[in-house]
């Protein structure tokens, strides 16, 4: 069964990818219990994992390098994942 924790994450999650589809970009979630969002750019083919936190004063979204942004602005994050992946690879 899953836990009330389990489902607001999928929640959170479930609205981020669509907002990244609606970007052009891809997702899928994976981790079962615990699940992450793995977020790819289907044309320069950079990619990360998007997690969904409690935090004091609601949910985040985190991923790498150092992005943060509320849970409840799925359309602002989709948008800076759009801009991170991207960006040319700034390679070694």
């Amino acid at each position: 069964m899953t836990s009330t924790f389990s489902q607001q994450r999928l929640t959170y999650l479930g609205s981020l990818s669509a907002e990244l589809s609606r970007q052009g970009l891809a997702s899928r979630m994976v981790g079962g219990d615990d699940p992450v969002l793995w977020v790819w750019h289907p044309e320069s083919l950079r990619q990360t994992i998007v997690f969904a936190t409690p935090a004091g004063d609601g949910w985040l979204f985190l991923w790498s390098p150092d992005g943060r942004e509320k849970a409840g602005n799925p359309r602002g994050t989709a948008e800076s994942l759009d801009r991170l992946l991207s960006a040319p690879d700034p390679g070694p």
